[in-house]
């Protein structure tokens, strides 16, 4: 049995991917029980089997590695994972707002809800910050969700830029070009809204 405790965290950039896909050859052979403890999404995909998330020395949620990271219940997990999440109640239609989660503050987001999910339980709208476009003012036509946030940061990550705003009390990143940021003016502080398709929204169990 090994215990692996950031085994790549000192490693240069061109160290570790050779090193991890040793890790990964070695503990592939089925000889071996391995526990990597790791902040870093790669090593989980590379490694890994099953995933525990540890927050506050409590775990926040564990299962498969695909799991966990493609359907995350927890903010926490969610960030790991590089997703956006909202926490609240699964809405079944009704009242013409069609299907979708009211997050505990109020805010209703459209999407498409689990099978296994009833009205009333529990849950979670997840969706991806490449899936959130940002527009100055707010856009009409197909099913979609429009929050107008106010920009809290701006980072560059390569060739893209990550906006983040809060939806209601929840922090919501949008992932968006460096042209897109420079024609939209974006600053901390601005007021933009943005938009993300109820396709593109996946609404399923907290627990």
């Amino acid at each position: 049995m090994l215990l692996l405790d950031e085994p790549l965290a000192a490693l240069d950039v061109s160290a570790a991917p050779a090193v991890r896909a040793l890790l990964r050859d070695v503990l592939r052979s089925g000889e071996r029980i391995a526990f990597v403890v790791t902040h870093d999404v790669l090593d989980a995909l590379a490694l890994a089997d099953r995933a525990v998330v540890i927050e506050a020395g409590h775990i926040a949620e564990a299962g498969t590695v695909r799991d966990v990271l493609s359907r995350p219940r927890s903010d926490f997990a969610a960030r790991i994972a590089g997703l956006n999440l909202l926490a609240g109640e699964v809405v079944r239609g009704g009242a013409g707002r069609g299907e979708g989660l009211t997050s505990a503050d109020g805010v209703f987001v459209h999407g498409v809800v689990d099978a296994h999910c009833g009205a009333g339980d529990p849950g979670v709208a997840v969706f991806a910050p490449h899936a959130v476009a940002v527009y100055t003012s707010a856009p009409e036509g197909s099913p979609r969700n429009v929050f107008e946030v106010t920009v809290r940061e701006l980072e560059a990550r390569g060739s893209v830029v990550l906006v983040t705003g809060a939806v209601g009390a929840t922090t919501v990143a949008a992932e968006i070009t460096a042209g897109s940021a420079a024609d939209l003016d974006l600053v901390p502080g601005a007021r933009v809204h943005f938009v993300v398709k109820a396709t593109e929204v996946a609404v399923h169990a907290r627990k």
